[in-house]
């Protein structure tokens, strides 16, 4: 199948509007439209509902669409990691949301340059959720973030787990209690994940995030690793007892067969085993919250298949 004739029909498929599709893509409307029906033929279906006033996807568009996207990604992600294999400074970009490493980042850097033939590793900070993306396009190696997160071409490993936390400001009446429950919070457990998303649209980053919080403007759920890293006046962290466990995980694409991207995940897997033994990145100050948050363990759970030792 021709890239180009998917790269014309995402284009289509995102502006449901063959004038305007035709417009980004620098081409006029007619070539445009010989190449989705030329697309079509070859695969034997229509793509697209067309009529004078709208143009929409068929069931078959709709099943193609994220295909697509994902082929074309992962041509581009070949591209840029051949050029980055055979440029002089080879390296590894690690991408991790700041503030989202639960104190993992500096441990498992420091762990990874001490193996024997250890590449430089670039550490890429990204928004939220970007790390899945940043992996399927190739402009990174490998990623710290937090589940659940898009999968799609991605193998993983979950690292830690651990407890979470409500940031009140101090003037909120919960931050008089020892530890609170969801519904203290007007939430149930099947709507945390929507209103971690909710939340994570408030602040730009964590600190602008604890400012709003002491001000009073927001509350936030965040890690139990948050409220020992990050001790802020006017913010009081308390532990939210029914709240389910906050995942870390360390993700890399399925058709990696780098040595170093291995490397990079057996010391992460290491470096989080430490801390699960510790109970590293989990404590919490005496001054913000009240003491016995449960400590970090590890996830009992089925985990994805690591790098083998021979993949890079």
């Amino acid at each position: 199948m021709d890239s180009r004739l998917l790269h014309y029909f995402v284009a289509v498929a995102e502006e449901l509007n063959f004038a305007r599709a035709a417009e980004r893509l620098g081409i006029s409307p007619p070539p445009l439209s010989r190449a989705i029906r030329r697309l079509e033929d070859e695969l034997g279906v229509l793509l697209f509902d067309r009529t004078t006033h709208r143009v929409a996807l068929t069931e078959a568009g709709e099943v193609l669409l994220p295909e697509a996207r994902f082929a074309l990604d992962a041509l581009q992600a070949a591209g840029r990691r051949a050029r980055r294999a055979a440029g002089p400074d080879r390296k590894l970009v690690l991408a991790v949301k700041a503030d989202g490493d639960a104190g993992l980042l500096e441990p498992l850097l420091e762990h990874y340059a001490a193996r024997p033939g250890a590449l430089p590793v670039t550490v890429r900070l990204c928004a939220w959720r970007e790390q899945p993306r940043l992996l399927r396009r190739g402009e990174a190696d490998v990623a710290l973030l937090h589940e659940p997160f898009d999968r799609t071409g991605l193998d993983s490993e979950t690292l830690l787990e651990e407890g979470r936390v409500a940031a009140l400001g101090s003037a909120h009446p919960l931050a008089a209690r020892d530890r609170i429950a969801l519904a203290d919070l007007g939430l149930r457990p099947g709507g945390l994940h929507r209103f971690l998303e909710e939340t994570r649209g408030v602040g730009r980053d964590l600190a602008q995030l604890l400012t709003l919080v002491a001000l009073g403007d927001t509350v936030a759920v965040l890690p139990a690793s948050v409220a020992g890293r990050y001790p802020r006046p006017g913010v009081v962290y308390r532990p939210v007892t029914d709240a389910p466990p906050s995942l870390l995980a360390i993700a890399w694409p399925q058709q990696s067969r780098s040595l170093a991207t291995a490397a990079l995940v057996r010391s992460a897997t290491a470096v989080a085993a430490t801390a699960r033994g510790t109970g590293a990145g989990v404590a919490v100050p005496a001054d913000t919250t009240v003491q016995a948050l449960p400590p970090t363990g590890g996830t009992g759970g089925p985990a994805a298949q690591p790098l083998p030792d021979s993949h890079a």
